[in-house]
């Protein structure tokens, strides 16, 4: 009898040895980590950090949610430009940009209305195939607003913006696949 009550003691002392607060550690560790190492496999490293780091729920965040947190940036950086199309428009635009700027409003439209809603739901559903397509599609928007000006785009930077975080996106989700 007193080989088995030892065995039981020595395996419940093992199971109460075992480092709890080590595996927490690396638990926390992971998080922490989380997001450097997701946005290390994306073009944009820094910009992704920058935009994870300063959105508190990246804290508690899975890649899933890392990636509709970036879908919300593309979001707002789509409703900056079209803020700024709208007063470019409203002002007097150069000769010649009022129809590029129009033709911006409705890729701007499109990102806002087609690209983000098709990525958040994909991701949402557990299709990141469907919702990279959906961040890709927005890049390639941004990318053609730029294009269509021939000459000096006023929207270069919003184009950018957009594309950057677009295709840093796109990385993200692909991390899902």
């Amino acid at each position: 009898m007193k080989p088995l009550s030892f065995i039981f003691y020595a395996v419940v002392i093992t199971t109460i040895s075992v480092p709890t607060a080590t595996n927490c550690r690396v638990v926390l560790l992971n998080k922490a980590n989380l997001i450097e190492e997701t946005c290390k496999q994306t073009p944009h490293q820094n910009l992704c950090i920058q935009y994870l780091s300063s959105d508190p729920r990246s804290a508690d965040a899975d890649i899933e949610g890392l990636a509709l947190i970036m879908v919300n940036v593309i979001k707002t950086k789509a409703n900056n430009a079209l803020d700024k199309i709208h007063q470019l428009l409203q002002g007097s635009p150069e000769p010649g940009q009022k129809e590029s700027l129009s033709s911006c409003a409705g890729r701007y439209k499109a990102i806002l209305e087609a690209d983000v809603a098709q990525a958040i739901a994909a991701l949402q559903k557990g299709d990141p195939k469907f919702a990279e397509d959906g961040v890709n599609d927005a890049a390639v928007e941004a990318t053609s607003c730029e294009n269509s000006f021939s000459g000096k785009s006023p929207l270069t930077d919003e184009n950018s913006a957009t594309h950057d975080v677009a295709v840093t996106t796109g990385a993200i989700v692909r991390q899902l696949l």
